[in-house]
């Protein structure tokens, strides 16, 4: 028998699946929806839904926006490419306010454990970006075996093309996350970014 009635148990569930949520966090923000009026839980699943359909990828770099190019794209330096894994990686870099180029989202690293090969990642996109304005690329991948790999591999594949690729230094820890590492770390980390 469960111990919680259908409703809740199915609430705490959907709750489960997001990422970093076991079943007492699941469990604390089923109770919380259930102790909201019947307007608060609505607007609450409204701006759920809300955010669902209005959020899509940049057709250009593969962050999020509203519009078919985000603002970054529209408005920056193209001349310098950002390489990151995750949208959430753009606004690390970007609460520095420092980096005035524009970003390029992989929405992953290659992962050969995982399963996940180049062509499963945004890297042909990357290299149709690159033309004669392209300066750099910098290669803001995490630290770990996967990101290194994958910073590695892309520049190996852009050298060629006659573009300057570095890497953020190493001020970041190994195994660390773009996401929660401290601005001052991450701005000494773009400041002293190197060639690889």
């Amino acid at each position: 028998m469960d111990v919680f009635i259908e409703p809740i148990g199915r609430l705490i569930n959907e709750f489960t699946k997001l990422p970093g949520v076991g079943k007492k966090t699941a469990q604390r923000y089923a109770y919380k929806i259930i102790s909201m009026t019947e307007e608060e839980a609505k607007q609450f699943a409204e701006s759920v839904l809300y955010c669902k359909r209005r959020v899509r990828y940049c057709k250009v770099c593969g962050n999020f926006t509203e519009d078919e190019v985000c603002d970054i794209c529209k408005r920056r330096d193209k001349g310098t490419i950002c390489v990151v894994k995750e949208p959430k990686d753009v606004i690390a870099m970007e609460k520095l306010h420092e980096y005035k180029g524009v970003y390029h989202v992989l929405h992953g690293v290659i992962s050969p454990m995982d399963g996940i090969g180049p062509d499963e990642i945004r890297i042909k996109e990357l290299l149709a970006r690159i033309d004669g304005d392209v300066h750099e690329v910098i290669m803001a991948t995490n630290p770990d075996v996967e990101g290194e790999a994958t910073a590695m591999y892309i520049a190996k594949l852009l050298k060629p093309l006659g573009v300057n690729v570095t890497r953020l230094a190493h001020g970041i820890p190994v195994g660390g996350e773009l996401e929660y590492t401290d601005e001052v770390t991450l701005s000494r980390a773009l400041l002293e970014r190197k060639q690889i």
